[in-house]
């Protein structure tokens, strides 16, 4: 496992007006057990040669439906999570052990309706919902749990009106 690389990612924690966070359920788990419930914040890959602030707004556009929205703080660190072993090999055609991500808050500038989980022909997510940034945590599969305590943490300046 230590032999494979990270894949390189961008995830968002979108901020509405009421500093509520925007989470949405995986299509491919709609029946998930346990608190998280396949609920995640959106992330995907970053192409090769793409600056992370690129790759952040196109994977809200590709996954939410959206660009309606505006950087407002970057982490300062990449953070990484392990895939667990049930994943390895399994994931990302077993080339990747985990995800190098760079993390951004981001404040949303549009209306509930321009967010479109229904624009991609294979959508990512099939719901979604605002939630409280504390409860990002009780969102989290165990292996993301250290990246959304953190996250928490990091952005809490953000969670207000």
């Amino acid at each position: 496992m230590t032999d494979l690389p990270y894949r390189p990612n961008v995830g968002a924690v979108l901020f509405n007006q009421d500093g509520l966070v925007f989470v949405a359920r995986r299509a491919d788990m709609p029946n998930a057990e346990g608190p998280a419930g396949g609920w995640q914040l959106p992330q995907g890959g970053i192409d090769e040669g793409e600056h992370p602030r690129t790759a952040v707004l196109r994977e809200l556009e590709e996954e939410i439906g959206t660009r309606k929205a505006e950087v407002i703080a970057e982490h300062p660190d990449w953070l990484t999570y392990d895939l667990p072993p049930d994943l390895l090999g399994i994931a990302w055609r077993g080339r990747y052990r985990g995800q190098r991500q760079r993390w951004f808050a981001m404040r949303f500038t549009g209306q509930d309706s321009d967010i479109r989980l229904d624009l991609d022909p294979h959508p990512e997510f099939d719901d979604w919902r605002w939630v409280k940034l504390s409860a990002l945590p009780s969102l989290a599969v165990p292996f993301k749990l250290t990246i959304y305590q953190v996250l928490t943490q990091s952005f809490a300046r953000y969670a207000s009106p």
